[in-house]
């Protein structure tokens, strides 16, 4: 898209080039986060994720829509009015509510039965008011959705990107453009009006981690020219699917979907001829399940292992094991609608706890997988075990092997109904017959004499396993040493199949990583209580072998291939470079990147399943690309080559920045030294830090409990002017006086917002991060400090405990911070008089009363607060309901001398006062224990008394019966005579 004449002279170029950003003054994170959580659980009903889930970093879309909007909007002196204009043009003002509710009349009248004959009649039924035009309709809708937080309307609307644009931002652009001086009618024109206001020219954005192309495809979305680069193969081919596949026009995406039917057509008709998928009835198996098997070292007896034999609950179907005496071996028989306890009988198979036990083994211990394995350790230090590693032909076990793999059962669709068409044929699980066997060994046949013949052609995997982190148990635990034995028979056939068919597209290799993701010997089978599912190769972004796996037929797994994602057309123009990301060579106004600090997962090992199949006669453009995960050059872990990398790659981005271009740093970690070290890596890179704000960016599951990092840090940087010098002395007074004005103002505009539509725009992790923000603004801001080079002091290596100026200044910056944090109902001196614990305590009190507090609150006021540990003050640890023990919960426990929350502790001492009244103890003897445990006691009943207003109004509705004895003890120490 290109600007005519007439709009072009609506703007004048480089007339914003000076002018403060949106996101360095405001931003509404607390709406930010609700809508990324909201698009997080849409799941794979997001955007891109149909390109395929198994890259996990992938940042939501809205979060870099809010970004690039934030950073090309002006920050005027009308900063209220300012963030209004940006709210309107993301979806979230409250006028666009009504157009985002998803529900009928009837839901309607359900949420908000007060408002149902606003807009609809009841006639037996709820039906619209037939008076009312849409848009009438839709203000009273968004009226009655005011009254709600804005977290819970979320549930009952549309994402903003799941409305077409023009009906989620009718009417606005009167007065987008009157506040901005611009003439658009599209976000695309006013990114590219404000680009030109800005930059001179259409936005230029850069992503050098693109990763999956999340963040570069969304810049693209909403008009900038994009630059999207990563040293991994693979994570540019997701970039070039964003962009290409999901992003195509939609003539060329109806033309992708057509291709894509075709191929697979092909495939299936060439596996129907094999005959390796159909009965003699014509039905075809839709899923075949493997378990390893192996021979018992104290029986003799060969043992199918497997940590369940339940195969589905909805149908109380389960695998009964069989003694064959006379060849000793079991039989495997399905068996359907068995009673409940058979089927809970069944929930315990041969391999528990990593120990195999069989019926005809007299061990209730059983025996360790180590020891059939044969794990030894030498003298050296070197592990090792007896299993024979695999040789390069080899597609299947051979007979001598320790472990082998054995078809156990077969999910069939019924011939008749797919022969009719229908979309979800009948479906059964049965044992595996003589013919079944059969089939399976001319599978077996074709792919090993085959094998060699699709490794010429580049349409199998011909690279061995090099040994790493995560690909070194895949020798250790199966004896696996080259990609493709990470793949049955039936695998193997298909993706050779599809690759032979579209050899030249690469929309075709893109969807086939799709589907060798869901289609491995690393697909665990599992059962639910409603469904029977066959997980993804990368569910958990680790390469995990399992005992038991599910293998999708062709026929069954085809969808991955014809299933072509959503189309969501880009706008602006988009390259991709296979490149590191030092390598920039063009001139970028924005950069926003997301890289890989302190990651833990293992991309350059874990993307080599994906690169031996991809890596030979790749079409254009993905032939420009090294097909190689070059572990050597990427940037991962920690220490001091990682900053060193860090520090060139991001030198080199300021390098080829405008002079007013800014960067943004999705910075995801916990740990608070590395604050530290990204400000010696801003420093290194000639960067100055401008502001940082916190949005809550990730959903919690079993997979992520514990110390899961939940939100993202967004620094906003720009490039470092002049070469300023200073003293520690100094700096300390200007971090303090930044961090003061900087929560001043956001407070102040805090109460703006409140006064004038009743919310909110910065939390209190926001305030927190403030402190962070201003203490690396002010440091970043010097060249020296105390004569000593900052750049150079950046690459030197930090000595093992050794705590650094750096280290010491922000934590500083925290703790002035941590000042102005104070809960309502508590007066700042008193606050200031508290210690790091009760601070901790009382301002989770405050959390809590909002809502449910997500654990990840607490991690961050525990860092902010220096609790080092605070397990004995919390009831639950549930990443989405967290909570303090009450007084009543915490009782007498937990009163230590000594420690910051035991006796010497005048918080905790009125919770244990509190509990003692609500278990009727005299009130005076409690008052007496307090006389005797508080040493200045009569200064301190003010204090007292407070602290329990505080406490009966924090758990008024959560503990009424705990809020009443804080409220009893409170009018006794008040009424006392001394």
């Amino acid at each position: 898209m290109t600007l005519t004449a007439n709009e072009a002279s609506e703007v004048v170029p480089f007339s914003l080039r000076d002018e403060p950003s949106l996101i360095e003054k405001a931003w509404p994170t607390a709406k930010i986060s609700a809508e990324t959580q909201k698009e997080r659980k849409a799941v794979q009903g997001q955007t891109l994720t149909g390109l395929g889930s198994y890259w996990k970093g992938r940042k939501p879309l809205i979060l870099t829509r809010a970004c690039v909007l934030a950073t090309l909007l002006p920050a005027t002196d009308d900063l209220e009015r300012d963030v209004e204009i940006f709210e309107k043009l993301m979806g979230m003002s409250d006028e666009t509510f009504g157009r985002r509710f998803e529900g009928g009349p009837t839901a309607f009248a359900k949420l908000f039965p007060e408002h149902a004959y606003e807009v609809a009649d009841d006639t037996g039924r709820w039906n619209w008011r037939d008076d009312l035009d849409p848009r009438e309709r839709q203000k009273r809708i968004a009226r009655a959705f005011m009254d709600m937080p804005y977290a819970q309307r979320l549930a009952h609307v549309k994402r903003p990107e799941e409305l077409a644009e023009r009906d989620l931002l009718s009417g606005i652009w009167q007065e987008v453009n009157d506040h901005l001086g611009t003439s658009a009618r599209t976000i695309a024109e006013l990114v590219e009006q404000l680009g030109i206001m800005r930059f001179g020219r259409r936005p230029l954005l850069a992503d050098t981690f693109s990763g999956s192309g999340s963040i570069p495809y969304e810049a693209a979305r909403v008009g900038c020219d994009v630059l999207a680069s990563d040293l991994n193969p693979v994570a540019c081919m997701l970039s070039w699917a964003s962009f290409n596949i999901v992003g195509a026009s939609p003539e060329r995406h109806r033309q992708i979907e057509r291709e894509m039917q075709d191929i697979a057509d092909r495939v299936d008709r060439k596996i129907s001829d094999l005959g390796i998928e159909h009965d003699e009835k014509g039905n075809r198996a839709k899923l075949y399940l493997y378990c390893i098997e192996t021979k018992c070292p104290r029986t003799g007896w060969m043992v199918p292992l497997s940590p369940t034999w339940m195969i589905s609950k909805k149908r109380n179907t389960i695998a009964r094991l069989v003694p064959d005496h006379a060849n000793k071996r079991y039989d495997i028989d399905i068996l359907t609608g068995v009673t409940d306890a058979e089927v809970k009988a069944s929930e315990t198979g041969t391999l528990q706890k990593g120990r195999m036990l069989h019926p005809m083994l007299d061990d209730d211990l059983g025996i360790s997988i180590k020891e059939i394995r044969g794990d030894f350790r030498t003298d050296s230090g070197v592990n090792g075990n007896r299993l024979r590693p695999w040789q390069q032909n080899d597609v299947s076990p051979r007979p001598e092997d320790i472990f082998q793999e054995r078809l156990y059962a077969i999910q069939w669709m019924d011939a008749e109904d797919i022969k009719n068409g229908k979309a979800n044929p009948r479906n059964w699980f049965a044992s595996v017959t003589p013919d079944d066997l059969s089939r399976e060994s001319a599978a077996n046949d074709y792919a090993a004499q085959n094998l060699e013949k699709w490794r010429r052609e580049g349409c199998a995997p011909d690279m061995e396993i090099e040994t790493g982190q995560e690909t070194a148990r895949l020798l250790r635990e199966r004896g696996w040493t080259h990609w493709h034995q990470l793949f049955c028979a039936r695998q193997l056939i298909a993706g050779a199949l599809v690759l032979q068919n579209g050899q030249k597209s690469p929309e075709t290799r893109a969807l086939l990583a799709r589907y060798i993701n869901w289609n491995s010997k690393l697909c665990h089978y599992g059962t639910g209580a409603a469904r029977e599912s066959t997980a993804q190769t990368f569910y958990n972004q680790a390469l995990n072998t399992f005992p038991n796996y599910g293998v999708r037929s062709y026929g069954f797994a085809r969808s991955f291939l014809d299933g072509v994602p959503g189309n969501a057309p880009v706008g602006g123009n988009a390259q991709i470079k296979n490149a590191s990301a030092k390598d920039v060579v063009a001139k970028v106004d924005m950069y926003i990147t997301d890289p890989p600090y302190a990651d833990a997962v293992q991309y350059d090992e874990i993307t080599e399943f994906f690169i031996a199949w991809l890596r030979k006669n790749s079409p254009a453009p993905f032939n420009e690309w090294i097909w190689d995960s070059r572990r050597n050059l990427a940037i991962k872990g920690e220490g001091q080559s990682f900053k060193v990398a860090m520090i060139d790659a991001y030198r080199a981005m300021t390098e080829h920045m405008a002079d007013n271009g800014i960067q943004i740093v999705q910075f995801t970690h916990q740990d608070a030294k590395t604050w530290s070290d990204m400000a010696q890596i801003f420093w290194g890179a000639g960067l100055q830090v401008v502001q940082d704000w916190y949005v809550s960016t990730e959903t919690m599951t079993e997979l992520k409990k514990g110390g899961y990092v939940q939100g993202t840090h967004m620094i906003v940087l720009k490039k470092r002017q002049g070469a300023l010098s200073g003293y520690t002395d100094e700096i300390v007074h200007e971090i303090r006086d930044e961090v003061e004005r900087q929560i001043k103002d956001m407070i102040g505009l805090n109460d703006q917002m409140d006064a004038a539509r009743g919310e909110n725009i910065f939390n209190d992790a926001d305030l927190q991060m403030a402190g962070y923000a201003a203490a690396l603004r002010v440091l970043t801001a010097y060249t020296k400090i105390d004569g000593n080079d900052m750049t150079r002091e950046a690459l030197r290596p930090r000595k093992k405990g050794e705590k650094t100026l750096v280290d010491e200044l922000t934590e500083f910056a925290v703790q002035t911070a941590n000042e102005f944090l104070v809960p309502e109902g508590l007066e700042r001196e008193l606050w200031l008089d508290f210690n790091g614990s009760e601070r901790f305590y009382l301002k989770m009190m405050d959390i809590e009363e909002a809502g449910e507090a997500k654990l990840d609150q607490f991690q961050n006021f525990a860092k902010a607060f220096r609790v080092g540990d605070y397990d004995e003050m919390m009831a639950s640890n549930s990443p989405n309901g967290a909570k303090l023990k009450t007084g009543t919960k915490l009782g007498k426990t937990s009163m230590a001398e000594g420690v910051p929350f035991g006796r010497d502790s005048i918080v905790r001492l009125t919770l244990r006062a509190i509990w003692r009244v609500g278990k009727e103890d005299e009130v005076e003897d409690v008052l007496e224990e307090l006389r005797d445990l508080i040493p200045d006691y009569v200064r301190k009943r003010d204090v007292l008394v407070q602290l329990c207003t505080y406490m009966a109004s924090k758990r008024g509705e959560s503990e009424p019966e705990e809020a009443s004895a804080a409220r009893i003890l409170g009018t006794a120490i008040q009424t006392e005579r001394i």
